[in-house]
Order: structure tokens, then sequence, then C-alpha cells
């Protein structure tokens, strides 16, 4: 199978190397920028964690719907969608927060995808992309988004530990995703207390339906753990509330559905 992981990190860090911009710039313009919406201006900052909470409250699960016009292994999923019908219909499905592919080569996805997302709704976003460095997350920020994804086994542990510290000073939530037991170590020691486990194998694209459940009872009281990929039925998120998760994030299933509104709601049907 490709590694599509090595693959594609070797595509952002060659962008991030050819990356000329003026850091210390970057980072000043990001944290002003985030200090602004912290204040409510510019359609203020919303809290991608506080509403995974809030779903879990009131429906036993939260979803996090996800927009992406394609994937590396199953093609195009609907490449001419618009980012802003889909995200008022998850919204109106009852999805607590949306997830944005803006990985542009691979995912078919874009800044402007995330931005007519955010626009269209009330929910918070996450930027869907590969973090590589500190300069990505301050563009996370600077995009609009309200959480940035940090996939462990793409950073080593400086950098992993500086993109966390840095998300949280521009006010951003950081979902930390981990693959395995080591990868939760690693996340959990540097702070994590929002973390994804994903089901598939980002190097073959494999669906382990069971990697989560080995992995939900590791995690520590207070911090918010998120199912992602493999989940297509209300079944499934059962499991997974069994198994000790806040909330699931589900992507092919919702967008290749010809009812996303109704999509969503009937993942949570038996889960509250």
């Amino acid at each position: 199978m490709p590694a599509y992981l090595d693959t594609i990190l070797q595509a952002h860090r060659a962008a991030a190397a050819a990356d000329d911009r003026d850091e210390p710039t970057v980072l000043a313009a990001a944290a002003a920028y985030a200090q602004a919406r912290a204040l409510g201006q510019d359609a203020g900052q919303r809290s991608f964690a506080e509403m995974l909470r809030v779903g879990h409250s009131k429906r036993g699960m939260a979803v996090i719907s996800e927009i992406k016009r394609r994937s590396p292994s199953k093609g195009d999923l609907d490449i001419d969608l618009d980012p802003g019908l889909v995200a008022a219909d998850y919204e109106a499905g009852g999805a607590s927060c949306l997830s944005v592919l803006t990985d542009a080569s691979f995912f078919g996805g874009s800044v402007e995808d995330l931005q007519k997302a955010r626009s269209a709704c009330h929910l918070p976003v996450l930027r869907k992309d590969f973090t590589v460095s500190t300069l990505d997350v301050a563009d996370a920020c600077l995009m609009g988004a309200d959480a940035v994804l940090l996939i462990v086994a793409a950073l080593d542990d400086a950098t992993l530990g500086a993109a966390l510290a840095l998300a949280r000073a521009l006010h951003l939530d950081a979902l930390v995703e981990v693959h395995d037991d080591d990868e939760l170590d690693r996340a959990l020691a540097a702070g994590a207390d929002l973390v994804g486990v994903n089901q598939r194998d980002l190097r073959t694209f494999e669906v382990d339906r069971a990697r989560a459940e080995r992995m939900g009872s590791r995690m520590p009281d207070g911090v918010i753990a998120v199912a992602e990929s493999g989940i297509r039925h209300a079944d499934d998120v059962a499991r997974l509330a069994d198994s000790g998760y806040t909330a699931v994030l589900v992507g092919e299933t919702l967008v290749r559905s010809g009812d996303r509104r109704a999509a969503v709601d009937g993942l949570l049907v038996g889960s509250s």
C-alpha cells in the first residue's frame, strides 16, 4: 500500500522550507488577530472544545462533521460541493463542530472552503491539514479557524510542544491526533487535553475499528477524547460512547450522504 502520510508530509515540509515570509511578522499578525477575535470582533472566537462538551451533554455524543472534496485513498467524494451549504446542513442536523480540509493537492480543499463554511453557520471550525511548523498554526488563526490539527506522527516532540503552546497563545483549541499508545504518551506528555484517536492508519489508509476502543480506557480524566475515521452508523457511535469518547469526527459517510442533515442526526440515534 502507498505510504500516504509520508508522501503528504514530504510535500508540506517542502512547502514550509520554501516559505520565505518573516516569521515574527506573521506571528505578530496572528496574535493581533487572535486578540481582536477574543474581544468579539470579526465574528468572534468560537470554542471548539466547549461545543464538544455541550454536544456530549445534550445527546450523549458530539459530532464533528467534516467537509472534504476528495481523499487520496477514495478519490473524489463530492468535488463540486458548496462548503456553505454543507456546513448549514451539518449544523441543522445537530453537529457540534466542523472540520474542513484545507489541503489542496491531496484533498482538494482550500482556505476559502473553511471561510465559506464558517460564515454559513455558528459552529466552531477545525482547520484539518498537515501542520508541520508553527507558521501553519499562525495561518490557521489568520484564516479564521477556531482549532488546529496536530498529528503526533508528523511532529517531533519539540515541534509538537511549540505548536501546542502557540495554539493556546492564539486562543485556538488543538486537536492532537494519535494512532497508537506511544503517540498517546507523547501527546499527553506535551500537555494535550483534546486528543483524537484515528482508527485509520495514515500510512496505508486502512481502518482498524477496534483501535479507539482499545485506547479509550487510557484517556486521563479531563481529556476530551475524539474518535476519528471509520465511523459509519449509529451503532459505531454508541460503541465509542461506551468506550469513553466525548465526540466522533465523521467525514466520508456524511459527505457521500444524499441527505447530510438527516445523516448527522442519524448518527446520534441511541447515543443520548
